[in-house]
């Protein structure tokens, strides 16, 4: 697994949606991709590049893949956001 910087992954508002979705619990792709204007494969390629960054991990449930966000994930981006608070 390659993991992608943290930055890059947010840098698409696509995906900063995702994460904000998340925030409030687990999905599903389907229910993901309801929100968004885009196609649920898209939505799951979205989801690829968030996984592949470490800021959401996913678990089969049957036939659906759930989506979680992981708070380990944000640690770089909180340490890089904090310098800028610490005045």
């Amino acid at each position: 697994m390659m993991l992608l910087d943290a930055f890059a992954a947010i840098a698409d508002p696509n995906r900063r949606y995702l994460l904000e979705e998340l925030r409030r619990g687990p999905k599903t792709v389907n229910e993901l991709a309801a929100g968004l204007p885009v196609s649920r494969p898209a939505v799951s390629q979205h989801l690829k590049v968030l996984l592949d960054a470490g800021l959401v991990s996913v678990r089969a449930e049957g036939t659906r893949r759930v989506y979680t966000l992981v708070n380990a994930g944000f640690l770089k981006l909180n340490l890089w956001l904090d310098q800028f608070w610490e005045g």
